[in-house]
């Protein structure tokens, strides 16, 4: 029995549109992961757009007026007791800083008056041509002038002394006494390099971040010198071996006495390092005691490779807290309990947010920015009310801690985009958890790692320029000349002025601890002939 043909036609329109349909499915999905890729591959141009040409800055913006903050300020600020208003319009109270005058700007110049005086043949009264005379003295202006540096050539010249009643043919010219002076030892054998010029040297490049190259032409262009860089390099590299090691090696071992330390880590690429490319990083740690209330400990690390024994040796002996980012090779090291950088969880949800969209509150990125700058508020306003430890630590259970609870909430809530800035950054919080919340232990701790940031960015700003070591002797050195330099920063002292007052007054070879005590930046000497014009570094 032969089929109908407009059943067989409708059976086979009907196969048709079934396949179409799998076909538009099919299509709409990929349509749907395209558009996913396509947003993911868009946020990451804006994200390599912001960060060449965007601000670098990380603080907050300012809400947009009138804009609802995510935070309740209702239940913040009510007051159930509060009386009623009257219809009187309050000026809220601001304040505004103490504008400096130039006495307070100038008050560590010296001062030198210029006194314009008529000439003694202008002295004559037009009117009756009687002898003026001063009656009083005016001033007219101030202005800051500047005296470049000198250098100059010191000549030591011993002096030999003979007792000449002695010395005589009679008793013998090599039986009389002669006394002769001694000559100081020089800083560097054979060189002339002294500890001014080496302090020098050493604050240009490591504070100043001039490379040496420049510093040789500067030499030559101002003063006349002519000194190659690879001098200036032995001088470095001599000095830092023979007068700085054995006080950098003391600071390490005062580090490790602490209870609360700060790490961070950069690259750096040394050229004629052993059985290495010279295109391989190499990395430069940063280690440094927390907010302990303790003289600020400050020390550079130079070593081939990123990898966990490093940090692992070099804190081998300190039990306590570390402060750290998000860098896995701090894990589990013994007798160490770490604390993660909040910092660096604000800085993943700002490099999430989407362009253009940075005070839109309905973006998840943004929300997650405020509840860390809740966090940072309260941590402000702690510092303010100059709370001691156990109060910070009691006010952070109070105040902090809640907002932390809800953070882990709303993160709980949220489903980004896989790949997406917002799913790392949700990704980069969830596996840092615990550690984010071992701040809450102790007051001592700090919420981010900023501290040791700060410590660390001399070098990047000064990598910038010099751009890499030549020899792992060289990266050495520069390790602990940066140690100095920011040793003396952090304690309030001129980094030139410690820098030649280490020089000037090193104990020689194999120092003892009290002979190394008298020379670390806390003393009262060192304090007293070293500080800064300003009571701050320079």
């Amino acid at each position: 029995m032969s089929q109908d043909p407009h059943l067989i036609q409708i059976r086979e329109l009907k196969d048709t549109i079934s396949q179409l349909n799998e076909t538009i499915s099919l299509l709409n999905s990929n349509l749907q992961e395209s558009l996913k890729r396509e947003a993911v591959m868009q946020e990451q141009i804006d994200y390599l757009t912001k960060k060449l040409f965007g601000r670098s800055s990380e603080k907050k913006v300012s809400q947009t007026e009138g804009q609802l903050s995510l935070f309740d300020e209702a239940e913040n600020e009510a007051d159930p007791d509060a009386e009623e208003p009257d219809d009187i319009i309050e000026i809220q109270k601001h304040i505004r800083k103490v504008k400096k005058t130039n006495k307070d700007k100038y008050a560590g110049l010296p001062i030198r008056d210029v006194v314009l005086e008529l000439p003694e043949a202008d002295r004559v009264c037009p009117q009756c041509g009687g002898q003026l005379e001063e009656i009083g003295r005016e001033l007219a202006r101030e202005e800051i002038t500047y005296i470049p540096a000198q250098m100059e050539i010191v000549r030591y010249y011993t002096v030999s002394y003979a007792c000449r009643p002695c010395c005589n043919a009679e008793n013998g010219f090599d039986k009389g006494v002669v006394i002769k002076t001694k000559a100081p030892e020089a800083l560097i054998p054979h060189s002339p390099a002294s500890a001014p010029a080496v302090a020098w040297v050493i604050y240009q490049k490591y504070n100043n971040a001039m490379p040496l190259y420049r510093l040789e032409k500067d030499w030559l262009t101002l003063h006349g010198v002519s000194l190659t860089r690879a001098t200036l390099a032995n001088w470095i590299i001599y000095c830092s071996e023979h007068y700085f090691k054995p006080l950098y090696e003391f600071f390490h071992r005062e580090l490790l006495k602490r209870k609360f330390l700060m790490a961070d880590e950069t690259r750096v690429q040394v050229l004629k390092e052993p059985e290495r490319n010279p295109e391989t990083n190499s990395f430069m740690w940063l280690f440094r005691t927390g907010e302990d209330g303790e003289s600020p400990i400050i020390i550079y690390k130079y070593t081939p490779t990123r990898a966990k024994y490093n940090a692992e040796d070099f804190l081998y002996g300190f039990e306590g807290y570390l402060e750290t980012d998000g860098y896995q090779g701090y894990n589990n090291l013994p007798g160490i309990k770490r604390c993660c950088c909040w910092a660096h969880i604000r800085r993943a949800f700002i490099d999430a947010i989407p362009k253009g969209k940075e005070n839109c509150l309905d973006e998840p990125a943004v929300q997650a920015v405020q509840y860390c700058d809740k966090l940072f508020d309260h941590e402000r306003i702690s510092k303010e009310k100059q709370h001691t430890f156990e109060e910070r630590r009691e006010y952070r259970i109070k105040n902090e801690k809640p907002i932390i609870d809800a953070f882990w909430n709303w993160i709980g809530r949220q489903h980004p985009v896989k790949n997406s800035r917002l799913y790392k950054a949700v990704n980069y919080a969830l596996n840092r958890k615990d550690l984010l919340e071992t701040y809450l232990e102790d007051g001592r701790c700090s919420l981010s790692n900023n501290l040791s940031e700060n410590a660390i960015r001399p070098f990047t700003v000064g990598r910038k320029n010099w751009l890499f070591s030549d020899t792992v002797k060289g990266a050495d050195s520069s390790a602990i000349c940066y140690t100095m330099i920011e040793m003396a920063k952090a304690n309030g002292l001129s980094p030139f002025a410690y820098l030649n007052f280490i020089l000037t007054n090193h104990p020689g070879e194999n120092p003892n601890e009290d002979e190394l005590a008298r020379l670390a930046p806390w003393n009262d000497l060192v304090q007293k002939q070293c500080k800064s014009q300003n009571g701050t570094s320079k």
